[in-house]
């Protein structure tokens, strides 16, 4: 047999053919059917080899490729791509967990048996198996969907995976998600092993009431622990408000301490309608308006309030404003107070703009001093030989704000129509920013 065939031929022999052969030769010399046996086993580990190796030409030859478990996960978290900014507008809608239930309870018991079946205890346990299969199904398939549609939060844009962070809590996102889904996969073991003894039972009574005992269980295992899913949609309520961000659209991010005039600036140049109090921290989120010059569109972004400390002991409404300013492309209008109303003194003013103009010293920036109609005319500031420089600086700030502050009042109009125009010229220069990124890493 060995001798018969040369390997080509034994390619294209089907196996089916190969066996008979080597069972018949079995009969004479069980030698032979060893033989064949080694044949038919090499045939079988070439195909196999085929189907599963990748060759590349080199001098001529195909040369197999050999990739390890190693560098093929590597090369597939390489081609994983992040969710674009704006996945929060994809969250599916949830259904409260009470609705969940009586709309599945309602359709699970309008599943009749099936039929044919004459006799009347395996009607009524093939009844309430389906039953109870049904009911698993409608708790279970809505929870399914909802954790296939919810993002994964290491897959999301920088800036939307901080605003989960910063707005529902560290962790809170994803240990809801698995409240929900620990949830789907209770209901199903109850359901599955209480359809499996409804299908066993010997009666008609027996199998009234084990469906009984099963549709309770159920019910009982989603009202204990149905919350996961009205917390899940409290999250999707939440992240959904979050305002979109377009990342080729020219940003105009609001910076400064709280209550320097952020948000009346805001309403003054764009859509945006914030809350406007005399009070610190009353921008509470990430508020978003948009501005239309010449027929150009612009997005204003207001942010919270920055005070005088550490990155570690800024509460969660400053870390926004700093996720903005590190995760978005945007120009910054940074606002200082120097009338003493906003409650931030300014020299505290200053060393946190001095901070924040390091850190970002890359984005395109323009300084405005408001509620100037408060502030009193600046006298001469002389310097002394043997005065310190960083207090003379600071005192040239507490008078005239940055060097090229361009001071504003919304009171009495000052300035506005000069802050237009200046606005307007950084953002055409943010839109040229940011159509220069765009084709060089296209080319």
């Amino acid at each position: 047999m060995c001798g018969a065939y040369t390997l080509f031929q034994l390619w294209h022999i089907p196996s089916t053919k190969l066996l008979q052969r080597s069972s018949k030769l079995s009969k004479d010399n069980a030698g032979s059917f060893f033989m064949a046996g080694i044949e038919i086993s090499t045939r079988l580990c070439l195909r196999r080899e085929m189907q599963t190796t990748t060759c590349e030409i080199a001098n001529g030859s195909n040369v197999p490729i050999i990739r390890t478990k190693q560098e093929a996960s590597s090369q597939d978290k390489t081609s994983t791509k992040l969710e674009p900014v704006g996945a929060f507008q994809k969250l599916p809608m949830v259904m409260p967990s009470v609705d969940i239930l009586y709309s599945a309870l309602r359709k699970a018991k309008r599943v009749s048996p099936t039929k044919g079946i004459v006799n009347i205890a395996k009607r009524e346990r093939n009844r309430g198996a389906k039953q109870l299969d049904a009911l698993m199904k409608e708790l279970t398939v809505p929870l399914r969907s909802y954790m296939e549609n919810f993002p994964n939060k290491k897959y999301l844009h920088p800036y939307e995976r901080s605003l989960i962070e910063l707005t529902l809590g560290d962790g809170h996102y994803e240990e809801v998600l698995g409240r929900v889904d620990a949830l789907r996969k209770k209901i199903q073991s109850v359901g599955k092993e209480n359809a499996s003894l409804c299908s066993k039972s010997l009666s008609k009574r027996e199998a009234e009431e084990r469906l009984s005992e099963g549709m309770k269980k159920l019910e009982e295992v989603f009202k204990l622990e149905g919350k996961a899913v009205d917390d899940l949609l409290n999250i999707a309520k939440t992240l959904r408000a979050m305002p979109v961000v377009d990342l080729e659209t020219p940003t105009l991010c609001l910076v400064g301490a709280p209550n320097v005039g952020k948000s009346s600036l805001v309403r003054i140049l764009s859509t945006g309608k914030p809350e406007v109090c005399n009070y610190p921290f009353t921008t509470r989120g990430i508020l978003m308006g948009h501005i239309a010059i010449n027929y150009q569109h612009f997005q204003v972004t207001d942010t919270p309030g920055l005070l005088k400390r550490n990155d570690e002991d800024r509460n969660n409404l400053e870390k926004l404003t700093l996720a903005v300013l590190t995760h978005l492309p945007t120009a910054i209008l940074y606002v200082h107070d120097l009338s003493g109303e906003c409650g931030t003194l300014p020299s505290d003013q200053f060393i946190t703009y001095k901070e924040m103009r390091e850190r970002f010293n890359d984005c395109l920036w323009l300084d405005i001093v408001s509620k100037c109609d408060l502030l009193q005319d600046s006298p001469v500031i002389f310097v002394k030989e043997d005065g310190n420089i960083d207090h003379i600086e600071v005192e040239r700030y507490k008078r005239l704000g940055p060097d090229g502050a361009l001071h504003v009042s919304v009171k009495s109009e000052t300035g506005l129509n000069e802050l237009k125009a200046r606005v307007h010229d950084l953002l055409v220069s943010q839109m040229a920013r940011i159509k220069s990124k765009k084709s060089s890493l296209e080319g």
